[in-house]
């Protein structure tokens, strides 16, 4: 096996987002479901004999030691192989956006990396390196949709139906360091069940980020807003600045300057489950 092309590194939304308390420690203590969704980076990987890490940026240019990269160190360093890899990686998902994209993309390479370098190394594992590497690379090395909670460690999977929705991003990122920080953050929400999002699984709960990330990036009640105007529930997914909405049956998009508009689809597992035992 000399390279493997097209890649795929789904992004994800957050039905809904809620603090229910924070640790001695200072980590906070959340409530989550994590839904993959058919928004996509690709990327191809190509062996190398030198041990050489090297990164070609086939759209957006990325900082030099992104994730991508550090996935591929990282899993190198482990487990000692003598192959080095040149990576392609054609960015689509916006950052700062909320939808795990640099996260998405370092568990791919993860899982392409095990396979191209024949390392045969175990999902938890894998999984252990991915947390190394950002809090939510574990869920997208698991390839299911998930309940998370705790600090966005424990994960049981669920089952979604079939759904579709649009992604608004403005041009302004959010950083999710500045969210947490912020004075004004609740961090007292109620704790709910599996079973209390079941009865509505599209339209439960909220996100405790969304009224700090309005305060800090007005352009998120501008995305909010457009939503609105086209009769949509629209939500702040994540701690980014994206917002999302679930729409039923024919939808225009139209085109407005300012934001980055996705119609997706729901995923029902990561395209790449499976590829770590």
């Amino acid at each position: 096996m000399k390279s493997l092309f097209d890649i795929p590194a789904p992004a994800k939304l957050n039905l809904f987002l809620h603090i229910v308390g924070r640790r001695t420690d200072g980590y906070h203590l959340l409530e989550s479901v994590f839904m993959l969704i058919n928004w996509c980076d690709t990327l191809h990987f190509d062996l190398r004999p030198d041990r050489a890490i090297s990164r070609e940026d086939l759209t957006t240019a990325l900082p030099a030691d992104d994730l991508i990269v550090r996935a591929a160190r990282a899993l190198q360093t482990i487990s000692g192989t003598s192959h080095g890899v040149h990576i392609g990686i054609a960015k689509t998902i916006p950052e700062q956006a909320g939808l795990g994209g640099g996260s998405s993309d370092a568990a791919s390479t993860l899982l392409a990396l095990n396979r191209l370098w024949q390392l045969n190394l175990s999902l938890s594992q894998l999984k252990q390196i991915g947390l190394q590497l950002g809090a939510d690379v574990p869920f997208f090395l698991n390839g299911y949709n998930a309940w998370v909670s705790g600090i966005g460690e424990q994960m049981t999977p669920i089952t979604l139906e079939q759904a579709s929705f649009v992604v608004v991003k403005p041009q302004d990122g959010l950083q999710t360091q500045r969210i947490f920080s912020h004075p004004a953050l609740k961090k007292d929400t109620k704790t709910a069940t599996i079973l209390d999002f079941a009865a509505n699984a599209f339209g439960f709960g909220h996100n405790d980020l969304q009224a700090v990330a309005q305060l800090l990036c007005p352009s998120v009640t501008q995305a909010l807003s457009w939503c609105s105007e086209r009769g949509l529930n629209g939500r702040m997914t994540g701690s980014g600045s994206a917002v999302f909405a679930r729409i039923v049956g024919d939808f225009e998009i139209g085109n407005d300057a300012g934001f980055q508009i996705k119609q997706c689809q729901n995923l029902a597992a990561h395209p790449l489950q499976g590829w770590a035992a």
